[in-house]
């Protein structure tokens, strides 16, 4: 788990070529829950302790309040910017349902968050919708994180919340899920889970490890897998990846792509969710369902 800091430097931008990155497709597709995107065209968001604007001109990405060290080390990373993501589309362009997913979104990629927020996040977003998401995630921060320097709030460490209770986060307005939240805090201080370990364990006792966490069952467990801790070979299904196997996958998954299932899961249900928007009577209750 990486350790958060409290401090972000404001510096020059540094400008990276990045010709297969959306901003809206990344940051808009149920995957993250802290990035915002402002008035002039500039992606706002907190990852690893640090705040960080992003814009995107024409084939290159402007880091701005970052320093050289930090783009290459944090957000290169986070980004997953080493990660040839023309090659999987092409291989993913062999599949007709993926074919249509990745040409309507050809800048989207996975980002690779810190496993503690991606367990607590995605905890937080079961059956609810995005903006409450980030409502409740910026009222965790808010209450619990740790200030930063330029404005907003660190992600609370587990130990922060192991201490609390379920009265202390009333004002989160988390519902049901503090319970969950507050399991999964104590587990993650305690040592229970390591959640380091889980990007090496076989994937069903990663799974088996995290579903000990109260109100952790199989989808969100392979959210927390497959966001936080770069395990590709998970697949969670939702209302809308479900529908999305019955119509066009009723044998199952092609076993040739699983080994990128999570990308190409991200990928339908980026395609799904927003067609489904245009087609508003279409849509499934509660939220993304996530």
């Amino acid at each position: 788990m990486t350790q958060q800091t409290a401090t972000t430097q404001t510096c020059p931008a540094v400008s990276v070529c990045a010709p297969d990155f959306d901003p809206a497709a990344v940051f808009e597709n149920g995957q993250c829950f802290r990035w915002e995107r402002r008035r002039d065209g500039t992606w706002s968001g907190i990852a690893h302790g640090r705040r960080l604007h992003l814009r995107k001109e024409g084939n290159r990405l402007l880091f701005l309040g970052a320093s050289p060290e930090e783009v290459q080390t944090i957000w290169h990373h986070y980004f997953d910017l080493g990660r040839d993501y023309a090659a999987i589309r092409t291989a993913f362009a062999r599949d007709k349902a993926l074919a249509r997913a990745v040409a309507f979104a050809p800048g989207l990629r996975l980002l690779r968050q810190d496993p503690w927020e991606a367990l607590c996040s995605f905890i937080l977003s079961q059956n609810n919708n995005i903006p409450r998401i980030k409502g409740i995630i910026d009222r965790l921060c808010a209450a619990f994180g740790a200030p930063l320097e330029d404005g907003g709030f660190a992600f609370p460490l587990p130990q922060a919340l192991a201490e609390l209770d379920a009265a202390d986060l009333a004002p989160v307005r988390c519902g049901f899920r503090a319970g969950y939240v507050l399991d999964a805090a104590r587990k993650v201080a305690s040592g229970e889970i390591d959640l380091d370990a889980l990007a090496a364990l076989p994937l069903d006792k990663a799974r088996a490890m995290l579903q000990t966490i109260r109100g952790v069952g199989p989808k969100v467990a392979d959210c927390a897998l497959l966001f936080g801790c770069g395990r590709l070979d998970c697949f969670p299904v939702d209302v809308w990846v479900r529908r999305i196997l019955t119509a066009y996958y009723p044998d199952g998954f092609p076993e040739a792509l699983r080994p990128l299932g999570g990308i190409a899961q991200q990928f339908l249900f980026h395609y799904e969710r927003c067609h489904a928007v245009r087609r508003p009577q279409s849509a499934p209750a509660g939220g993304i369902d996530r």
